[in-house]
């Protein structure tokens, strides 16, 4: 007769026998507009700046991915991943953080980096083609763009292991699309995050498409928030059109992080309007009339409505913030339109603190073939 498992299972061998209830997430999207809990916000000390700053970042970050979809086919940047219809995700990211708190974007969320104080041609310097990353990390607390995807997510719980130990009150905040949630890295990092109790977010922005792919193909779980359970940490869903309700849900997430509560993962259900970059043809394997319907769901237009609606919005306010997203687009072109000075020494500054052997070899051989190339021309 064999011995019943009860009896032999232990915490320390086998880990807690964990009640998974409490880490599902919603059974639909969380909304704020439309709902009384927008009334409630609107009515805290602070609720209508919080709406009506959320509504000009939305504005901003609508212009600015207009404008630099418009430099990119003026051959101004050599690609650029729009997060149009993403934005209330975008500029939720940014303020729900601390200054102290660190960011770590993937490429599609300059956006957010902007919104997060890095000036928009620092930002864009690794779509120019320029540099591996235009900003010094540190000023803002933002980690490079990162195009392999995924790959962000294990440093965020790095860095937020990291200030644990040293006692900081740092949360890291990774972004990550639907697509990056099929790679390793995303699996990887979610482990590490629940093993260490790190105070780490992840914002799963589930655009509907990883390049062609729908999230169909991608994973057969209900929900992408679900895949928090299986690795002990919480779950959240948000509708991520509504800014307000992005903003509230990372924002309870953040400080659950910080309070050492455990890591939380929060999928926010949007959609990409735009093609997957300039060089896509989202016509290939998306209907327009999908495209029409969620454009009837569009951030900007939602919170408008809704602060319109309760008075908290006038057409001067409107003006101002439309006003302040030009004055950002002309700055873009302005600049955007200036050929860079480039040095391709530059390469080699900020790759190790202490360059290798192998670094100083090829720095050196590079300096020659300049140089031999200075004196032929």
């Amino acid at each position: 007769m064999s011995t019943p498992l009860a009896s032999v299972w232990s915490p320390e061998s086998h880990g807690p026998r964990r009640d998974p209830a409490p880490l599902l997430p919603e059974a639909e999207p969380v909304r704020v507009l439309g709902t009384p809990a927008f009334a409630e916000l609107a009515g805290r000390p602070g609720g209508p700046e919080l709406l009506r700053d959320l509504y000009r970042r939305l504005v901003t970050g609508r212009r600015y991915n207009q404008q630099a979809t418009t430099l990119t086919k003026q051959g101004r940047l050599a690609v650029y991943p729009a997060s149009t219809g993403q934005e209330a995700c975008q500029v939720a990211a940014a303020t729900a953080l601390r200054r102290t708190d660190w960011l770590f974007p993937s490429y599609r969320d300059t956006l957010a980096v902007v919104s997060r104080g890095v000036d928009p041609l620092e930002a864009l310097t690794l779509l120019r083609g320029n540099a591996h990353s235009g900003y010094d990390p540190f000023e803002h607390r933002v980690a490079p763009l990162s195009t392999p995807l995924a790959t962000q997510a294990p440093h965020a719980v790095g860095l937020a292991h990291a200030a644990r130990l040293r006692g900081d009150a740092t949360v890291a905040l990774a972004l990550v699309g639907d697509g990056g949630t099929s790679e390793g890295d995303f699996h990887e990092a979610l482990n590490f995050a629940g093993v260490l109790n790190a105070p780490v977010v992840f914002l799963v922005q589930n655009n509907g498409y990883a390049i062609s792919v729908p999230l169909a193909k991608q994973s057969a779980a209900p929900t992408l928030a679900h895949k928090a359970v299986g690795y002990g940490i919480h779950g959240h869903l948000v509708d991520g059109n509504d800014a307000a309700a992005v903003h509230s849900v990372l924002s309870e997430a953040v400080e659950h992080a910080r309070a050492g509560l455990g890591p939380v993962l929060v999928e926010a259900v949007t959609y990409r309007i735009e093609a997957h970059t300039n060089a896509d043809d989202a016509g290939r394997y998306r209907s327009s009339e999908e495209v029409a319907a969620w454009q009837q769901r569009d951030p900007l237009a939602l919170l408008e409505r809704e602060l319109r609606a309760a008075g908290l919005l006038t057409d001067l306010d409107v003006r101002q913030a439309a006003d302040a997203a030009e004055a950002l687009a002309e700055r873009m072109r302005t600049v955007f339109h200036v050929k860079p000075e480039l040095d391709p020494m530059s390469l080699f500054a900020h790759v190790y603190a202490e360059p290798t052997p192998q670094l100083r070899e090829q720095a050196a051989q590079l300096a020659a073939e300049l140089a031999a190339g200075a004196e032929t021309s």
